[in-house]
């Protein structure tokens, strides 16, 4: 009688915790997610609703995700906060906009002078790009993904061609992250604006120049009606945006759930790269043909070696500073040098093959 209520007691115990496991699995989850940008903007907000469709479909509708807009929370720069306290269980977002409240998030978007786009998703995804990026976020209850990538973006819209490092004093411009600090060493005084308020800065001479992405979200805000010169890029070779998620969220998700919202946010990040390519593409033709205004050009190159010796001196100051940003400028530094050692005879020696064809 004994052995038989034993066995009993386990079966029901088993029967017991499958039924349980079997609920868990059926259980939906809504998830709120706070994005910076406005309602319907392209690219980046495709991204977020990119992930969000991607992550109902592949769990059977278990997993959905609401996603508010900046003008629904009128925070656009608060989205850290918002997540961080479980206002908003995700965030999409970029991750240098943090650097006044936790500077090492500014390594994780863009760094000047550093790696494209292919070579910085190697780093994050099988270098030590994803470990290091945790470890700055985990003190905060929040978990950091690559939230999309831009590619290279331009160097900003100006009204007035930069000849030479005197034409840089001064200079009021928005520019963010680690570039913003490396103009703020050659004399810019540069300055953070929410996306929607650029267009007006800029007409109103509240600044002088303007760095956003590329000619597709560029020729969308309008920057080509008001600043002639258009400067290629140097400051954020790969700029990648990213999906915050609050940690205590992370941990009440079922494994499976778990896995589905990471390989959304991967898949969403890979797609947006892609989509920035194509609009840019299809923009810079259409500047080409409607605004015969627009002038492309390229720093002189005593600006750049302005901005390389001012870039290599911060990061020195931010290593000497700060063990963790140390390991983090190594890691960059380091996979940098090995990974365009091969692009150097593959991707650009393609290029400069091309460009000597008739």
């Amino acid at each position: 009688m004994k052995i038989r209520s034993v066995l009993s007691a386990a079966a029901l115990a088993v029967a017991t915790t499958f039924a349980a496991s079997q609920a868990l699995a059926q259980d939906t989850f809504t998830l709120r997610l706070a994005e910076t940008w406005g309602p319907n903007f392209p690219i980046f907000g495709d991204a977020s609703k990119n992930m969000a469709k991607m992550a109902e479909e592949m769990s059977d509708g278990r997993l959905r995700i609401r996603i508010d807009s900046a003008n629904k929370h009128k925070a656009p720069f608060g989205v850290f906060d918002m997540v961080k306290a479980g206002q908003y269980d995700m965030g999409h977002s970029a991750s240098y906009y943090w650097k006044g409240k936790v500077p090492n998030t500014l390594f994780f978007t863009s760094m000047p002078f550093g790696m494209n786009a292919m070579e910085q998703y190697a780093w994050f995804y099988h270098g030590e790009g994803m470990e290091l990026m945790q470890e700055v976020y985990n003190p905060h209850n929040l978990m950091s993904f690559p939230g999309g990538n831009t590619g290279i973006q331009m160097g900003g819209w100006f009204r007035k061609e930069i000849k030479s490092v005197e034409d840089l004093q001064g200079l009021k411009m928005r520019i963010p992250g680690f570039a913003g600090e490396v103009f703020a060493e050659v004399g810019v005084s540069p300055t953070n604006i929410a996306p929607g308020e650029l267009y007006t800065a800029l007409e109103r001479n509240t600044i002088d120049a303007v760095e956003w992405v590329g000619p597709a979200l560029d020729l969308r805000l309008g920057f080509q009606q008001i600043a002639d010169y258009y400067y290629t890029g140097w400051h954020e070779p790969a700029t990648e945006l990213q999906f915050l998620v609050n940690k205590k969220t992370w941990e009440k998700l079922p494994a499976d759930l778990r896995e589905i919202l990471r390989v959304s946010m991967r898949l969403a990040s890979y797609e947006m790269l892609v989509q920035s390519q194509h609009e840019n593409a299809k923009a810079w033709a259409s500047i080409q043909e409607e605004y015969p205004n627009v002038q492309i050009k390229k720093f002189p190159d005593e600006v750049f070696q302005a901005m390389k010796e001012a870039n290599d001196k911060l990061l020195k100051e931010a290593a000497a500073g700060d063990e963790l940003a140390a390991k983090i400028v190594k890691s960059q530094q380091e996979y940098l040098e090995q990974s365009r050692a091969y692009t150097d005879i593959s991707e650009r020696a393609y290029l400069n093959t091309m460009g000597e064809v008739e």
